[in-house]
């Protein structure tokens, strides 16, 4: 009797997925991509295709983003498939010992269907792109240093958690401890689109490992998230609106600084914007981070302000107090950490601060497509 019940609970939760695996079909437009699809392999095998390279390069990339999209569903759909016919098979022979079999795909086809509905939601201009982090300590001296340091260690292992690349593009140690600033880059398929829920100012509350009394505190840090922009064309840096400097590079540095004069500063001087990168050994690879890191930065404030162009840009200061905080951390006198625009929230701080940030990048992508 136990058994039929069971069969019935996934039969029902079959029933439930069914309009969700619909939904993903229609976000991911498989009948349009099938339609481009052909229509691009027509052209790729038309005489004279190779001779113009950019072309021709342009349009393969295009053919295996839209290749993969459409094998995203198929896999989806032929899972569903799977279960439903395992299931019939069951019920027919009245066989439970296949349910835990059956409990075991059908949680790893939710799984799997939630990460590409959520795939799906990422349709803005730059979602697709990597992702540029900044991380920036608010007021409070070494104990801000220090959280800034723990958030950047947090994202960090967020990339390496989802297979990105991630590259540090500047580093500037804290006095004693931590950092007053870091950039990093997170290479990999909608890096950007997932981590932009993570832009804000992030709240710490805990006790305090540099305060001798032992007295809890509250801590800031500020982390800016901005889309790569691979194609120069997209965002135009004219020369006339850049101010460069070179210095050499400080801190403490380690295997991170390079201590010679090849450090850059870029200020962007229409909007007032200034990045900075000293990690490479050679000033012309700074140059190259700090220009990414611009492109970056006006691309994320074009999208965030809707900006037509980028003579519309303004700088902005994100301010980093009270008030202000997407999200709270705290280590004392409980553990738990909370978004404070989704409500999502997850005890567990310590698989948090190793990475384990999903849960809250996943309710801020919902609650934005509703």
């Amino acid at each position: 009797m136990d058994s039929v019940i069971k069969f019935d609970e996934i039969k029902f939760r079959l029933h439930e997925l069914a309009p969700v695996l619909e939904t993903v079909r229609g976000a991911l437009k498989t009948d349009e991509a099938r339609a481009e699809i052909a229509e691009l392999e027509a052209e790729s095998s038309k005489e004279g295709f190779w001779n113009d390279l950019a072309r021709s390069q342009a349009v393969q990339q295009r053919l295996k983003k839209l290749t993969a999209r459409c094998e995203t569903y198929e896999k989806l759909q032929g899972k569903f498939d799977d279960i439903s016919t395992l299931l019939e098979m069951a019920v027919e022979e009245n066989d439970s010992g296949i349910l835990p079999e059956l409990t075991e795909e059908l949680a790893d086809f939710e799984t799997k269907l939630e990460t590409a509905r959520l795939t799906a939601l990422l349709s803005g201009e730059y979602d697709s792109c990597n992702a540029i982090l900044s991380f920036h300590p608010g007021a409070g001296g070494t104990e801000a240093q220090d959280w800034a340091s723990m958030l950047y260690r947090m994202y960090t292992r967020w990339g390496e958690r989802h297979g990105y690349a991630v590259k540090l593009l500047d580093w500037l140690d804290g006095d004693g401890a931590g950092i007053k600033s870091a950039t990093i880059s997170i290479t990999g398929d909608n890096a950007y689109g997932f981590l932009k829920s993570e832009n804000g100012v992030h709240r710490l509350v805990r006790i305090s490992p540099f305060d001798a009394s032992g007295r809890r505190q509250t801590s800031f840090a500020a982390v800016e998230v901005m889309p790569e922009i691979t194609d120069t064309s997209e965002i135009e840096l004219r020369d006339e609106d850049i101010k460069m400097d070179v210095y050499r590079s400080s801190g403490a540095g380690g295997q991170k600084v390079n201590k010679t004069s090849s450090a850059v500063r870029l200020t962007h001087i229409p909007t007032g914007i200034v990045v900075s990168s000293q990690v490479e050994r050679s000033h012309f690879q700074n140059l190259e981070n700090c220009k990414d890191m611009l492109r970056a930065k006006l691309a994320e404030i074009k999208e965030r302000e809707h900006l037509e162009k980028i003579s519309d840009i303004k700088g902005v200061q994100m301010k980093i107090d009270f008030g202000s905080a997407i999200r709270s951390y705290v280590f004392m006198p409980y553990t738990l950490v909370k978004d404070a625009r989704t409500g999502y929230e997850n005890g567990n701080i310590n698989a948090v601060m190793d990475g384990d940030i999903d849960g809250f990048i996943n309710a801020y992508l919902s609650q934005r497509a509703q």
